[in-house]
């Protein structure tokens, strides 16, 4: 049972389930299953998994709607997460609005940020990776000048915009691909809750 679609979440290396628990600052905690975690977590609050290959994954519409990722706040947010665990990545996608972002920070520095939203990159920070450069996506950010922009130029442009597919893609060369994921590779128990601090604005 994998999770990744019209969702959010975070990785983090080497680091336990409380910790990250710890971090989200998430509150009315329970243990439960992966299963019973992942699909709780699609409905309500924060899912935090036992860690697995070395990555603590977090998940839950919470991360996406309570933090908004295309938020002059969320680079802050993401960046003070990571002075606290580490290394942090952050994933959000929903191919109905077409909304999808990944972001990538270690030791309170942003190393890079992306948000494709709304037809518009209100998020572009560090270089793009090398994941992004080979897959051809989050490389361009909208361009100075885009109002007089030909059609052709908007084809180009709206090329390098990603799909749900490439958030998976991206993840999975970061860290791990949450949609690979079952249950059997995460036997032990993890900790739901609901964060008590976002980034909003």
């Amino acid at each position: 049972m994998g999770f990744g679609y019209k969702t959010a979440w975070i990785a983090v290396h080497h680091r336990s389930t409380i910790e990250v628990a710890d971090a989200l600052s998430l509150a009315r905690r329970r243990m439960l299953s992966y299963p019973e975690g992942t699909a709780l977590g699609y409905r309500d609050g924060v899912y935090v998994a036992a860690p697995h290959a070395g990555w603590t994954l977090a998940h839950g519409r919470a991360l996406s709607t309570g933090i908004d990722p295309t938020s002059t706040a969320f680079a802050a947010w993401l960046a003070a997460l990571s002075r606290r665990l580490g290394e942090v990545q952050y994933f959000g996608t929903h191919r109905v609005s077409e909304s999808h972002q990944w972001a990538w920070a270690r030791d309170g520095q942003i190393l890079r940020a992306y948000a494709f939203a709304n037809a518009d990159v209100p998020l572009f920070l560090g270089p793009p990776t090398d994941a992004e450069r080979e897959a051809g996506v989050g490389v361009r950010p909208l361009d100075e000048g885009y109002q007089q922009w030909t059609e052709d130029d908007w084809d180009t442009w709206f090329a390098t915009t990603p799909g749900e597919q490439d958030v998976m893609q991206i993840a999975g060369r970061w860290s791990i691909d949450p949609t690979a994921l079952d249950e059997d590779q995460i036997e032990a128990p993890g900790i739901h809750g609901y964060p008590t601090t976002a980034a909003r604005e």
